[in-house]
Parts: structure tokens; sequence; C-alpha cells
């Protein structure tokens, strides 16, 4: 079940830059093939690549087309230069049309730190995504779920997930529309200038993890935002799972860093392997979407329908849902681990509760496991963030004065 709020502000989200203008879509393909290219350059030159399960990825991309689906790929993150290099390794027939291209969300206090940062990352279809509290609930998600909405799925059938138009729950949501940006309007456009249905990349752990051995290419627990892109879209999208080594190689965590570090590539002639998943089973989506429904049932208020009430967001039954689905998300790109020839990942790093208190005791509550270079887990090590509370609501803002102490940068 979808609420038309969240629709709503995921199109506010994206109208924050001129998606509909053909000018801009000009710009922005021009600017992702640009990157792609550079990348394939330093890929092509430097790496040894090899992508398996490449059929799979195209055979989902053709049956959700034709299903009027969405796409959206998950992958394991061990390095800030997985996007764009990751994209460099597939064929550049996925890159001809703008439609073809992913959408992706990347961290407001490194990407969008300036104007300049901003319209690059826009043009090349990332979303600003704020971390450190701030939750599932944010723009940027909301516009993640509007992207895996079809255009023409904005409807009562599709929103309302089987209800029917006679039911109280269902009358209601038209009548609050009124008060609602109404996607049913004829004035209503979509945010996007697009043809087809949309491709979404994310990273699930939400932060690059690179881990000394013996855990090494290990990941985090994946967050619940991305059970999000599961439940709430108007139709399910069609869910390719990733998992890559190699590129934790290329741009090892540093703990002192230096303006030549960007554009330093280590390990050359290394190997580089993506495997590429089937698709995920529909069955087990729909029975997770159902589960949802379920809950949207019991805990949507007559009087206040098109918004997602706070039992929704905040309470156990909705957490406890949004862990299983993250779980089994995770599960399945674990898979795709142990085919590349890791061993099975130690059972802590899928449990969020080690993981909130290994970062908020610095790694000190299990020595044992080390990063490489700084932990990208903890704000300490981060300038520019903003800090929330459990819900989400801004408590403090700081521009370089963190919680402890920062790696020196070397000086040129």
């Amino acid at each position: 079940m979808s609420f038309y709020d969240v629709l709503a502000r995921g199109d506010d989200a994206l109208d924050e830059s001129p998606r509909r203008s053909r000018t801009w879509n000009f710009f922005s393909h021009i600017t992702c093939n640009t990157v792609v290219g550079l990348s394939k350059i330093v890929l092509n030159t430097l790496y040894n690549v090899e992508v398996k399960g490449l059929e799979n990825l195209d055979q989902a991309m053709v049956a959700a087309r034709k299903e009027n689906r969405g796409i959206l790929t998950l992958m394991n993150h061990m390095s800030t230069c997985d996007d764009p290099f990751i994209w460099a390794c597939l064929p550049w027939r996925y890159f001809k049309d703008l439609d073809d291209i992913r959408w992706g969300m990347a961290a407001s206090n490194v990407c969008f730190t300036s104007k300049v940062t901003s319209r690059f990352f826009s043009m090349g279809k990332i979303l600003s995504c704020e971390r450190f509290g701030r939750g599932p609930f944010q723009p940027a998600l909301d516009a993640c779920v509007r992207i895996l909405s079809p255009d023409n799925t904005l409807d009562s059938e599709h929103i309302f997930h089987g209800l029917g138009p006679s039911t109280d729950l269902a009358a209601s949501m038209a009548k609050n529309l009124k008060e609602e940006r109404n996607p049913l309007s004829p004035e209503y456009k979509p945010p996007v200038l697009r043809k087809k249905t949309s491709l979404l990349h994310v990273f699930p752990e939400g932060f690059v993890c690179q881990l000394r051995p013996p855990f090494n290419n290990s990941m985090r627990f994946f967050r619940w935002g991305t059970a999000r892109m599961i439940l709430e879209p108007t139709v399910a999208p069609t869910i390719v799972p990733i998992f890559s080594d190699g590129f934790e190689k290329i741009k090892p965590e540093k703990v002192e860093e230096s303006a030549f570090d960007f554009f330093t590539f280590y390990n050359r002639g290394g190997k580089v392997t993506v495997n590429i998943g089937k698709p995920l089973d529909s069955a087990i989506i729909d029975g997770f979407r159902d589960e949802w429904r379920k809950l949207c049932l019991k805990y949507t208020s007559l009087q206040d329908s098109n918004r997602m009430s706070d039992e929704l967001k905040f309470g156990e039954e909705a957490k406890r849902l949004r862990s299983k689905v993250s779980g089994y998300l995770r599960e399945q790109v674990s898979k795709l681990r142990l085919q590349n020839g890791f061993d099975k990942e130690d059972s802590r790093f899928s449990d969020v509760n080690w993981w909130v208190k290994y970062t908020d005791t610095k790694g000190k509550s299990d020595p044992s496991v080390k990063f490489v270079g700084l932990n990208w887990a903890c704000r300490d090590y981060q300038s520019n963030v903003k800090i929330y509370d459990e819900k989400g609501n801004l408590l403090q803002e700081r521009k370089d004065a963190l919680c402890g102490p920062k790696a020196p940068r070397k000086s040129h």
C-alpha cells in the first residue's frame, strides 16, 4: 500500500532540479556518459575486470519494462569508487538512453556541499541523502519510492492495493486528496521526463565498509530505508542483487587523505569481479508487501488517511517488518559473496545491534574487528555533519566541529 503524501514529497524532492526540461536531460545524459567513459578508461587500462551474470540484469530489465515495474539493484559498498566504476564494467548499450541509466543516492555532507557539486551530482542522477540519525523518512527516500512507482500507476487501484473504492479507507483517501498534491488531477505532471520505468541502484549498508583480515569483504547490516523501496512503491520493483570485490583495492580507505588521493588508483593490474544475481523471488516480495498492507490497514486513520502514521514509521511491528525485509536482501547479496570465493561471514555482521554498539564505542566493544583507514560509520570523522534524533528531528548542525579527533590532512 502506498501513501499519497509520500509520493507527493517524492515529487517535491525530484522537483528541486528541472528534470522535466529537455535541456536538463540532455546535459544530464552527457554528464553520466562522460563519467562512465572516464571510468571505463581507468578500468580497461589498469585493471582486469570480470562481470558474471550480465544476462541476469539484461533479462530483469526487459521483464520489468514489460510488466511496467521499476528496477532496483542492490550492492555491497566496499569503496568510494563503487559508483561510478560498477557501471563502467557494463557495456555501452546501458547508457544510450538516459532512462536506462541508474538513479542513486550519495551523502549530502560529502557530495552536496556546494552549488557546483550539487549541480554536478544532480545531473548525474544522484539524490542527496542525509545520514547520522536522519533515518529512512527523508526526501531522498521518498524520491526513491516515487522513482520506483511508474507514472501511470498513480491511481486508486495501485495505491490502495486492492482495497476497493467502496471501502471507508479508500473513500477517505480520495476525499483527503483535495488537500494534497493530487496525482489524479488532469493538471498533474510527473517530476521526471521519462519514457519507461526507471532503474534505481542503492548501497543498503549506507557507508563504505572496508574491514581488515580475516573479516575483509564482509558487509554491514542493510539499513531499513531499503525496505521502504520494496514495500511502498505503487507496484513491486524487480530486484537484482549484486556483489563486487576489487574496488576496495582501487580506492582503499586511508587515515590521512590528500587532494591527490582522488586522482590516484592503487593495485594496478588487480582483479575486479562483479557478480550479478538473478532477480529475487517475486512471491517472497509480494509476501512482504502483503504484510505491509495489513499494517497500513491496521494503523491508518480515516481522518488522516493519506499520511503514514507514526506507528507505521516507528512502531515495533513496522520496524520488525523492515528489519525482516532488509535481512532477506542482505542474505541474497551474501550468497553472491560466497560465489565470489569468500568464506562465510561472521554471523555478528548481520546484527544491527552489534553494529550500533560497535559504532557507538568506536570499535572498543570488539577490538578484534578493525576498519581499513577511517571508520566511515562514525560521524566523528566526517565534516558538515547534521545530527538527528531517532525520529529524524534536527538536533545539531556543525561544520568541522566534530565529536572526536579528526585525522590530519597532508599539506601540499
